[in-house]
């Protein structure tokens, strides 16, 4: 029971990070792509019954309570949560994240597109002076994180808890009980146990509705645009080093405040997204994990189908909101990032992928709605 419980709260904090990866970039990493679309934010709890409402909605109530305490005392604005625990590969941690792109992907849509609005309301309310949640925000996530959790099958919950346990070493745990009263620690952890407990006794079935027909109608071309920009950036691809450890290192000069309001505009995008485009991406980004090679690479067949979906969630979304995630990211990038990855690849492959990468971009805006 005790263990199930972890899971609840790594799925949570996988679920979260997947949101924090998902943001539109040029050609990800595995691990970044592989999170696009295990998840995003906007039509209600309603979707559920009342009696399933209430039953999470109380308990969300009680953890919220009993929890807080807690949360108030943690270091949000520690570098701590952007390093890298123990020694586990790139590829390690890819297959980790894959775990948790099929739990999101099962997830019931409206369910997944509500809980993304709670941590968006959350994050416009808090500061870097201040970035502790109030307590209201604290228990609409809690309560939207258990709503999401009970869509989804309780082996797709354990898989995820048992994936990111094996790389994470017993020492991190430890620390992070340090950094904090243990006592109020202890007390947050034993509420979870009981929320856990009602989570698990209040499954909901997951619904997931079809793409509109004004918008499924317009997304025929980008199809044969993910061809070609496939084709053209494939060699790039295949030069970066995507095991490199650069890309777990923060931004330069940019504060955990600052990068969480930018991830802010991609939780908005996510939120946005056509919830059946979404899961169709989050498999495409599965079946792309299934195929790597030792170098991280996945085939030319899953990446031209990831680079098809990732148009098509795209293009669901306004193009306000996905110009208000570049101008986000651009704010908090300095000059040194772009210069340093570009030297990390072949020039010449790299300019002939983003020559290709703005072609496909105009045929994504035409078929926006």
């Amino acid at each position: 029971m005790a263990r199930h419980g972890k899971a609840l709260m790594i799925a949570a904090v996988a679920m979260a990070a997947v949101y924090r990866l998902r943001q539109p970039s040029f050609v990800p990493p595995p691990v970044r792509r592989a999170s696009l679309a295990a998840v995003p934010a906007m039509a209600a709890a309603g979707a559920a019954t009342p009696a399933f409402a209430d039953a999470i909605g109380d308990a969300a109530k009680r953890l919220s309570e009993e929890a807080y305490p807690f949360m108030k005392e943690v270091n949000w604005n520690s570098y701590t949560y952007l390093t890298r625990p123990g020694t586990a590969s790139a590829g390690d941690w890819a297959k980790a994240v894959d775990k948790a792109i099929v739990m999101g992907a099962s997830m019931d849509s409206d369910l997944l597109k509500a809980g993304v609005q709670a941590h968006h309301k959350a994050i416009g309310a808090v500061s870097e002076a201040n970035p502790v949640m109030s307590k209201a925000d604290f228990e609409a996530i809690n309560a939207a994180i258990g709503r999401m959790i009970a869509s989804v099958p309780e082996s797709q919950t354990m898989d995820v808890y048992n994936a990111f346990s094996a790389l994470v070493p017993a020492e991190v745990p430890q620390y992070l009980m340090s950094t904090v009263n243990e006592a109020d620690a202890k007390r947050a952890y034993s509420a979870l146990m009981q929320f856990k407990d009602v989570v698990k006794a209040n499954p909901i079935t997951p619904q997931v509705k079809e793409t509109p027909a004004a918008l499924s109608g317009k997304l025929g071309a980008i199809d044969a645009a993910a061809a070609k920009l496939s084709a053209a950036s494939y060699p790039f691809l295949k030069s970066a080093p995507w095991d490199s450890n650069v890309y777990l290192k923060p931004l330069p000069g940019t504060s955990p405040n600052q990068a969480m309001k930018a991830i802010d505009k991609a939780l908005v995008m996510g939120a946005s997204m056509d919830g059946k485009l979404l899961k169709e991406a989050a498999m495409a980004h599965h079946n792309a994990l299934g195929s790597i090679d030792g170098k991280l690479v996945t085939t030319a067949a899953d990446y031209e189908k990831v680079n098809a979906a990732l148009g098509k969630v795209i293009a669901s979304v306004p193009s306000s909101q996905v110009m208000d995630v570049f101008n986000a990211f651009s704010k908090i990038t300095g000059p040194q990032v772009p210069s340093n990855l570009f030297n990390m690849v072949s020039p010449s492959e790299a300019t002939a992928a983003y020559d290709a990468f703005l072609k496909f971009k105009d045929v994504v805006k035409a078929a926006q709605r």
